[in-house]
Order: C-alpha cells, then structure tokens, then sequence
C-alpha cells in the first residue's frame, strides 16, 4: 500500500491511502459516482501491486534503538567507532557464554528450555520485520493467528518426541497414551482449525496481503520450528552431540571476526562486504582444532556422551550409560608421512574426535552461509539487524541464523551414519498391538534369533 504514495494518495483512518479526487467529483466526496465494479479495481488497484515491487518500494524500517548499557557506552566514550564495537561485542560474548555454561551445568532439561526460548524469540523477531514491511499491523486476527500456528507446530513435533523418548513413562499414563495413539489426527484438528479461521479474517481490500502474510509464518515456522525441534532430538543423542556442533559454530564466528578484525583484506562475498577471505579461511582451520579438541576432552565424561533419558522412578533426565564404542578410546595406525613427523606408528583417538573433524568443517565451510542467507534477507527489507535484542550483536536470530543450518546437518549425520532404527519408538509401537499381532510378532522373532544361532531351538514360547 505504500507504493500509493507515487500515484497521489494520502493516509486515511486505519493506515488505508485514499485515492485523488477524480475528475468532475468533488473534494469532499458528495457524489458517489462509482459503480460496484470501479470500486472493486480501483482496490485491486490500490492493494494489488505489492508484488510487482521492486526494491526501491520496500519502506524503510526505523533502525533499532541503540540498547547499549550506558556504564559501556561511558567507558568506551574515547573509542573510535570501529574500537567500540569491538568492545561491546567482546564484552558480550563472553557474557552469552559464561552464561551459557551455566546452563549447561544446570543439565538437559535447561537446554531444552534455552533452545525453546530461542525458538520462540526468533519467531517473534521475523514475524515482527513481516508486520512492519507489510504494514500489516491491523490485519483481522491475524496476529494471533501467526502465535497459534507456533502453538500447533510445536505440539505436533514436541509430540512425536514424547512418543519416540518416553515410551515407557507414556504406557503408564491412561491419558497420555489417548494423546499419544491420535496425536497426529489431533495435530492435524488444530491445524485445520487455525486454516479454516484464516479463511473466515479474509477481508476484501487486504486479500493479497493476507496471503502474503500467511506464506510469511509458514516459511517463519519452517526456519525455527523445525529446526529447533531438531536440535532437542540431537540433544537427546547425548548432550556431545549438542554441544561440539554448536561451539563449533560459536567458535568459527568469533575466529573469523577475529582473523577478519586484524587481517582482512580480501573481500568474500557481496552480501556481507565486512566478511573476508582472511576470516573465513582463518576461522576453518581455527574450528576444525577447536572441534577436534572440545571432542577429545567432553568424550571423556559421561555427563556429555550418554543419551538423555528420562527415568520415572527419580522422576527426572539422567544421563548414565556404558560408554558406546564412539567414546572409548581406540588406537589408530597413522599415514607414512605422519609417522615420520610424530615419530610414532599409532596415535590413541576417541572414534567421535573423528567424526568431529565433519562436523566442524561444516559449521566452518558451510555453516556461514546460513548467515549469508540472513544477510541477503535483511538487505532486501532494508535492515540492519533483525532485532536489537543483544547490544553489538543484533538480535537472537542474527545470533543463531547459522545454528540451525548446522542442526539440520548434524540430525542428518546422526541418522545417516550413527544411529540405526530407534528402539524406543519400535517398542511403543508394539505395546499399542493387540495381543494377538504381538504374539505373532514374537514368534516371528524367535524364529529368526533362532535361525541366526543366538536362541536354542529347544527354548519354548
């Protein structure tokens, strides 16, 4: 609706542009001489254009208040600008990460709720930039329309979690396992629900606006949803598999600034003129050394490398296992030209130190450009920062924009060439069995253990 300006209109009640006085009609509209058809193309042509925009008509969005505390802003004062924000954002990492550990120390139910927390603050910062790009602020309903549709997303995910992780605390709850058999019918109710109220908000002269805005949450949820979703699932794998690929992440962007801060010169990439070839190429070597390390010293605990599981009888999350293979220790015969380096022919290594080296050169070589995505994003609606939540640094989501690319690569790996079939979720499918089908099924398996040697054909059913 912004792009009236150029035809004429001015602001009507509402945020709505009223149309020129035509010609022959008086100023203060006395005689309506327009039909019921003119009306309707005079909206269309009033409220249709929006995608036929080019980058020009995008309104400038008021940049963010500067939320600096103002104890830093006196210490910096006789900074230059470039120094000050190098200060501010050092000062501030430290803060996230010390605070970070702290939430690690305080176990996996409080990293569920940060990777919620930030789930939702996310959200809220890119539906916010929809709202204030689209002049969509009075929109029937739909505000909260976009907070429902999170609420279903997240209890459909969070649901099929339930049943995959807790399968034996759900057989014992009546309730639960109704909520559990019909989950995804119930998920889907919701759903339709939430559709069929968008259907009815349509309004006449905000049709494709409306739509514009629907598409925007559900792209919205696709991008922080399911991506933290997968970060939880990766966390129940064991809290290494959590922690090496985020500080990953964490630690490539800090070297790379760093590399990039004192010895950039080469720019990288158009989208992000800041970003350097001597940042980026110092931050790959810098993560892979990191990652390889971090893998070393948390494989030797069981606090990082046991999954989590919740056991009913201390009605919490534990992580207490016998170490998998991928965490003990193995020695490996090293390549000829290493031999002669180390002066050794074999080197002790943890299987994941190996696997770390993947994971780390993923959130080095490819996990940027999940933040040069977000920077193309801001730079065609005209922003800065997606939010000015954390002072230096933007918002959560200018944080965490390359986090979720990295979760999604980590869940796949996981998949692809750690974790074989789950047998939480194969056994919750079989309680829910009739007793007949699960008969059958064990004598099927009987038949097959026995085949393979590892039961006694005497043993009886």
């Amino acid at each position: 609706m912004w792009e009236l300006r150029h035809r004429g209109g001015c602001p009507g009640p509402g945020g709505a542009v009223a149309p020129p006085p035509r010609e022959g009609e008086a100023a203060g509209g006395d005689h309506e001489t327009e039909s019921t058809s003119d009306k309707e193309t005079d909206i269309d042509d009033r409220y249709g254009d929006l995608d036929s925009r080019t980058d020009s008509d995008i309104p400038e969005i008021p940049p963010s208040s500067d939320r600096t505390p103002e104890i830093l802003k006196r210490a910096l004062s006789g900074l230059s600008a470039r120094w000050k924000n190098w200060w501010i954002r050092g000062i501030l990492t430290l803060t996230m990460i010390s605070l970070f550990f702290l939430i690690i120390y305080m176990g996996s139910f409080m990293l569920m709720l940060l990777v919620l927390s930030i789930q939702v603050k996310c959200f809220h910062e890119i539906i916010t930039i929809g709202y204030r790009v689209y002049r969509s602020y009075d929109l029937p309903w739909f505000r909260t329309l976009s907070w429902y549709f999170l609420l279903c997303v997240n209890y459909f995910f969070y649901g099929e979690t339930v049943a995959d992780y807790f399968a034996t605390f759900v057989q014992r709850e009546e309730q639960l396992q109704f909520l559990i058999r019909y989950h995804r019918f119930i998920s889907f109710a919701l759903y339709l629900a939430g559709f069929c109220m968008f259907v009815l908000s349509l309004v006449k002269k905000h049709y494709r606006l409306q739509f514009y805005m629907f598409a925007w949450t559900h792209v919205t949820l696709l991008i922080t949803v399911t991506q933290s979703h997968l970060v939880i699932q990766n966390l129940f794998e064991g809290m290494i598999w959590f922690l090496v690929p985020i500080s990953s992440v964490i630690c490539n962007d800090i070297t790379a600034y760093l590399f990039g801060f004192f010895f950039g010169r080469t720019p990288l990439i158009k989208l992000s003129p800041k970003k350097t070839w001597e940042g980026f190429i110092g931050g790959f070597f810098s993560t892979v050394v990191f990652g390889f390390i971090a893998a070393y010293v948390l494989s030797k605990y069981q606090y990082f490398v046991c999954p989590v599981e919740y056991r009913s009888d201390v009605n919490s999350f534990v992580t207490e296992c016998e170490p998998s293979e991928l965490f003990q220790l193995q020695s490996y015969s090293l390549p000829p030209f290493l031999k002669a380096v180390l002066r050794r022919e074999t080197v002790s290594l943890y299987p994941f130190q190996i696997h770390s080296i993947a994971l780390s050169t993923f959130a080095s070589l490819i996990g940027p450009f999940g933040g040069f995505f977000a920077s193309g994003f801001k730079r065609a609606f005209k922003i800065k920062d997606f939010a000015n939540t954390i002072p230096g640094h933007g918002g959560i989501m200018d944080r965490f924009d390359c986090q979720y690319l990295m979760a999604t690569f980590v869940h796949v790996y996981i998949t692809s060439f750690i974790r074989g079939p789950n047998p939480s979720k194969l056994l919750q499918q079989l309680l829910v069995l009739q007793p007949e089908q699960q008969l059958n099924i064990y004598k099927t398996l009987k038949t097959h253990l026995i085949e393979k040697g590892i039961l006694q054909p005497s043993l009886k059913v």
